[in-house]
């Protein structure tokens, strides 16, 4: 099967839950100069979302990160991907993965999971280049890069994006999420960062052998990580300094990084976007 062209991420983008994405914060993210956003949250398979917020934007490409395995149907999103392909060519890069133990009762032999699902769509004529796969143990990693056209890293340091582009060499398309607080008290910055990050992230298997695969210890990671540990994991500080904390994924060998905006319950991202876009460099 001949693949199309993978569509065009940009250096950055806006990754948040599909409950804070309108077709306004897509024009919004638009404006301000990244290249992608990313639907987050589970996103269901209809594919709704995706197409609303393709149909207000001019040439945002749209990714979901991501559609959950154990949730969504391969037949049912493939369905859905070709519509919104045929009606909107080249804008959308349909992200899938298989979530976390304690989310799902059904989790079993991961593994063999996802490779039946991407052998679904393959049938499905979901082309490679299209998809992206969230990863992050080695041997995922690996099956993220032969089988898919972008891998998808969630929760990570710039030095994990170091250590994965180190295994999976040059040609894989390697596309991050990193979290962050527009806020320049270090305290009041993690306090709110902590919020997103111990629950449940801090509670979950996947992310916890992880980081420890990284060489944090058990104090960093428990209860709700340590100072050390959430600011790794999120930059934080003026426009310019969570610019230059999420730009060293891309330093680090990432082709493309989503920050993903933390604000106070019922705050709009939209400052954000826009105090970011402006930071970008040009």
């Amino acid at each position: 099967m001949a693949d199309a062209s993978r569509p065009e991420l940009g250096r950055y983008g806006i990754w948040q839950s599909q409950f804070e994405l309108t077709p306004e914060i897509a024009q919004e993210i638009e404006r301000a100069g990244f290249g992608t956003v990313w639907i987050g949250a589970s996103p269901p398979g209809d594919l709704e979302l995706v197409e609303q917020l393709i149909a207000a934007t001019d040439a945002l490409t749209v990714a979901t990160g991501i559609v959950n395995m154990w949730a969504t149907d391969a037949a049912e999103v493939a369905k859905s991907y070709q519509r919104v392909e045929e009606r909107h060519p080249g804008r959308f890069l349909l992200g899938v993965g298989i979530g976390h133990p304690e989310a799902t009762q059904e989790y079993r032999d991961p593994y063999r999971t996802i490779v039946e699902y991407l052998d679904v769509l393959d049938a499905a004529g979901v082309p490679v280049q299209h998809r992206s796969l969230a990863a992050l143990g080695p041997k995922v990693l690996k099956l993220a890069a032969e089988r898919t056209g972008v891998v998808h890293p969630y929760l990570v340091t710039p030095e994990y994006t170091r250590d994965a582009r180190a295994r999976l060499g040059a040609d894989a398309v390697l596309a991050p999420e990193h979290k962050v607080v527009l806020e320049t008290d270090p305290a009041k910055a993690r306090a709110l960062g902590r919020t997103r990050v111990a629950m449940p992230y801090l509670h979950l298997t996947n992310y916890i052998t992880n980081l420890k695969r990284l060489g944090w210890s058990d104090a960093d990671v428990a209860p709700d990580g340590s100072d050390a540990l959430i600011d790794a994991l999120v930059a934080h500080g003026d426009a310019e300094a969570v610019v230059r904390g999420i730009t060293a994924h891309l330093d680090a060998g990432a082709d493309h990084v989503s920050a993903q905006i933390v604000v106070e319950q019922g705050a709009s991202i939209v400052p954000g976007i826009r105090a970011l876009g402006a930071a970008l460099p040009k």
